[in-house]
């Protein structure tokens, strides 16, 4: 078993590092607000540290699950951060979906001391992370990647290397893009199977089991008839990934004109006051008024 440092406990990260836990590793967590580290400490075993550089001490795989590109230069190469505290030898899996320039970025940094980096984000939401079934798409090294994957699978139904660094962030990209237009043709339907007087507990049923099935059927479309959207992965952080998906588009030329008008209805959410809604809350918007 691992000596594991786990860096962030907010939705997604609470439950993954009480999955290693579980597993047998030895971990100890860090977060930003001490009392969610206490209460993690608490309810799992491991031990808490009160910054990322002493939480990686003697660590040989550190994760880390945080908001946005600042927040991970922040915990990795900080004063305080991971770099400060972890030895040459150790990998540092990073959760976090954030653009492909700072994994490659923090690659490069870690590379200079020893360090392996692997851009690591996760699939699967709040539901995934709290059942340890989360899917996760990997860039980086391959030695990185056979020492870090087996910690991963406490909480990973599968892991896979996509590439050098950066190829898990634009793989994760890819999935935010087609899980976009999925979610509005599903709140789509539904709406339309209403207003037709449809039993759509019945619909759902018969084509969930055909070709329109997916995901964001089989796990939404039961709570969005019942106007329920409180399901972890937030409007405000899907327009974050939504951003950093178009700032690459514009990189590389692609063009995203669905994802593009979705980003403009979940901004309609944002101003109604579903900032925190899960991201199924685009039904909310095809009411009637």
């Amino acid at each position: 078993m691992a000596t594991v440092a786990f860096i962030g406990l907010g939705a997604m990260g609470f439950p993954m590092a009480g999955h290693l836990v579980a597993k047998g590793h030895r971990v100890t967590v860090y977060n930003r607000t001490l009392a969610k580290a206490e209460a993690w400490a608490k309810a799992h075993g491991g031990a808490f540290a009160p910054t990322p550089r002493q939480a990686s001490a003697g660590a040989s795989v550190v994760m880390c699950c945080v908001g946005n590109d600042d927040d991970v230069r922040a915990v990795v190469t900080g004063p305080d951060g991971i770099l400060a505290g972890v030895a040459a030898g150790a990998v540092i899996a990073d959760h976090t979906t954030t653009s492909a320039n700072v994994a490659r970025e923090m690659a490069a940094e870690c590379a200079g001391l020893g360090v392996g980096f692997l851009d690591a984000p996760v699939s699967g939401g709040q539901a995934g992370a709290e059942k340890g079934v989360l899917t996760i798409m990997c860039g980086g090294a391959d030695a990185d990647y056979a020492k870090a994957e087996p910690v991963m699978a406490a909480y990973a139904r599968a892991s896979r290397l996509m590439g050098a660094s950066g190829s898990g962030q634009l793989t994760k990209m890819v999935n935010q893009i087609c899980i976009t237009g999925l979610v509005q043709a599903l709140a789509e339907g539904m709406s339309f199977g209403l207003k037709a007087g449809l039993d759509m507990e019945a619909v759902v049923d018969v084509i969930s089991k055909g070709a329109a099935q997916s995901w964001q059927m089989e796990n939404r479309a039961k709570t969005m008839l019942q106007n329920k959207y409180d399901f972890g992965f937030s409007v405000d952080w899907m327009r974050k990934d939504l951003g950093i998906c178009f700032e690459e588009a514009r990189r590389n030329g692609s063009r995203l004109p669905v994802t593009a008008l979705v980003d403009q209805f979940y901004a309609n959410v944002q101003a109604e006051g579903g900032r925190r809604l899960d991201t199924s809350s685009l039904m909310t918007l095809l009411a009637d008024r």
